[in-house]
C-alpha cells in the first residue's frame, strides 16, 4: 500500500482504469492525497508509456509525469477469466476511475448497475469528453475540449485565429474536477454508506474554467465591454490579447533585451496610477484629466500600456518586476518553462521535483499543489508495467504462483 496513517486518504484503494492525461491526472492527484491507487493497464500497457520518448525502451515523461506514486498490474479484461479477476479488483476497492470511450466500459459487461451490485460501496467515475447529447460520441482531445467549452474562442488576439492555450485544461483541468466528484462521493458515503456514479466531461470543465467570458456574454447586450481594449463589438466576446477580462487591466509589456519571454504583466489598480506615472517618467499624467481616473483611462488601454512600455522596454524583466513591485503594483514576469524547471522557489515549495526512476535514473515532474499540513505528500516514481502484479494478484487476491503463470502465459496479464 502507498498510503500511510499520516495521509488524508489512507486506506482508500483506488482501482484506475485510465489513459493518456485526463485520467491519470485525477488519479494521481489521489494517490498524492494518500490513496492506494492501482493502475490497471492492458498488457501492452498505457499508450503513453511509448509516445513523445526521449530515450528508446523506456518509459516517456508522458507517462512518468503522471503516474508517480502508482501501482500497476495488467489484466487483459476481454478473457473470461480478466473478468473475473476485474471483478474482484472491483469488490475490493472503494474508487473506480475510467476515461475510455463512451460505452467501452459497459460493453465489456461492467455497467453501472453491474458494478455496483459486485460493490454497493463503490465509487464509480467516468471522465467523458461530452455530456449526453449529439456531441457524445465526438473524441475528445484537449484542444477540441478547449475548442468547444469557450476557451479557443476567445484567446488569442482580435485579428488572429483562435488560439489553444498551453494549460492542459481540457485534461488536467477536468481531472481536478473528477477528484473533487470523487471526494464529495466518498464523504457522503460516510452518511449513506453507498457508493454512486460520478460522470465529469471535459467540455463541462473547460466550461467552468470559461464561465467569466460567459458572464461577457450576458454583458454584451447592454452595450461595449469598457475593460476590454477592443475597438469593434460584434454578438460575441471578441479575443483580447493579454487583457485580464476583469476589473483591473491588465497586459503584457515588453522588457529588455527583447527575447520570446522578456514581458512582465501589469495589472493597473486606481492606487497604482500615480507611481506607475512616476516610475515611466510621466507624472503630470496623474492628475491630467484625460488620464487621472480609471473611467478616463479606460478609452485608451492601448495607449496606456503603450506608455508603460516605453519604459519596461529600457529595462530588464527582473528590474521591472523590482521597481513595481517595491510600489505594491501587481504584477509578474513572464516565466518560460526554462526559467520554471530551474526556479528555486518552486523547488523549495516542492513543486518542480526530481524523482528518481529505475530505468532513466531520474526525471524531473510538477509536485502536489495541494498542500495539506496533516497529510505531507512525497512524490515517488511511476510503476513499469505490471510491476506490482504478484504484489497485488498472488498477495492480496491470493492466486497461487502456478496460476500467476498461467495467466501470463495465456495473455490474461
Amino acid at each position: 500500500m502507498t498510503g500511510t496513517p499520516t495521509k488524508a486518504l489512507a486506506g482508500i484503494r483506488v482501482l484506475d482504469m485510465t489513459h493518456v492525461q485526463s485520467g491519470p491526472s485525477a488519479t494521481q492527484l489521489l494517490a498524492w492525497l494518500g490513496a492506494d491507487v492501482v493502475k490497471l493497464e492492458a498488457p501492452t500497457g498505457d499508450i503513453t508509456r511509448k509516445q513523445l520518448r526521449d530515450l528508446p525502451d523506456v518509459d516517456s515523461l508522458y507517462f512518468t509525469m503522471l503516474n508517480c506514486n502508482k501501482r500497476s498490474i495488467t489484466l487483459n479484461t476481454k478473457t473470461e477469466r480478466g473478468k473475473e479477476i476485474l471483478t474482484e479488483l472491483i469488490r475490493r476497492s472503494d474508487v473506480m476511475v475510467e476515461n475510455f470511450g463512451p460505452g467501452a466500459v459497459d460493453r465489456m459487461g461492467f455497467t453501472w448497475d453491474r458494478i455496483k451490485e459486485i460493490n454497493p460501496r463503490i465509487v464509480y467515475a467516468s471522465i467523458k469528453g461530452f455530456g449526453d447529447g449529439p456531441y457524445t460520441d465526438f473524441k475528445a482531445y484537449e484542444v477540441v475540449a478547449q475548442a468547444m467549452g469557450g476557451s479557443m474562442s476567445t484567446t488569442g488576439f482580435e485579428d488572429g485565429p483562435p488560439l489553444a492555450t498551453g494549460a492542459q485544461i481540457g485534461d488536467s483541468g477536468t481531472g481536478v474536477h473528477a477528484v473533487a466528484g470523487i471526494l464529495a462521493a466518498l464523504f457522503q458515503r460516510e452518511r449513506t454508506g453507498r457508493g454512486q456514479r460520478v460522470n465529469v466531461a471535459m467540455q463541462h470543465a473547460v466550461l467552468n474554467l470559461c464561465r467569466v467570458k460567459l458572464r461577457d456574454q450576458q454583458r454584451l447586450a447592454h452595450g461595449p465591454l469598457a475593460e476590454y481594449p477592443n475597438e469593434d463589438f460584434g454578438e460575441e466576446v471578441p479575443r483580447s490579447g493579454n487583457a485580464s477580462g476583469g476589473g483591473q487591466p491588465g497586459w503584457a509589456v515588453r522588457c529588455a533585451p527583447g527575447g520570446p519571454n522578456d514581458y512582465v504583466y501589469v495589472i493597473v489598480q486606481p492606487v497604482g496610477w500615480k507611481p506607475i506615472t512616476e516610475l515611466i517618467g510621466r507624472p503630470e499624467l496623474a492628475e491630467d484629466p484625460e488620464w487621472a481616473t480609471p473611467e478616463a483611462r479606460l478609452p485608451k488601454l492601448n495607449k496606456m500600456f503603450q506608455l508603460i512600455e516605453e519604459w519596461s522596454a529600457t529595462l530588464p524583466k527582473w528590474e521591472v518586476l523590482e521597481r513595481l513591485n517595491a510600489h505594491n503594483i501587481p504584477c509578474g514576469p513572464i516565466l518560460s518553462t526554462k526559467e520554471i524547471i530551474e526556479d528555486a522557489s518552486l523547488a523549495a515549495n516542492e513543486m518542480v521535483v526530481r524523482v528518481p526512476h529505475p530505468e532513466r535514473g531520474e526525471f524531473v515532474t510538477v509536485g502536489s499543489p495541494l498542500k495539506l499540513s496533516d497529510s505531507p505528500v512525497e512524490v515517488t516514481g511511476s510503476p513499469l508495467l505490471g510491476e506490482h502484479n504478484e504484489e497485488v494478484y498472488v498477495g492480496e487476491l491470493g492466486l497461487g504462483d502456478e496460476e500467476l503463470r498461467l495467466l501470463k502465459s495465456n495473455g490474461v496479464i
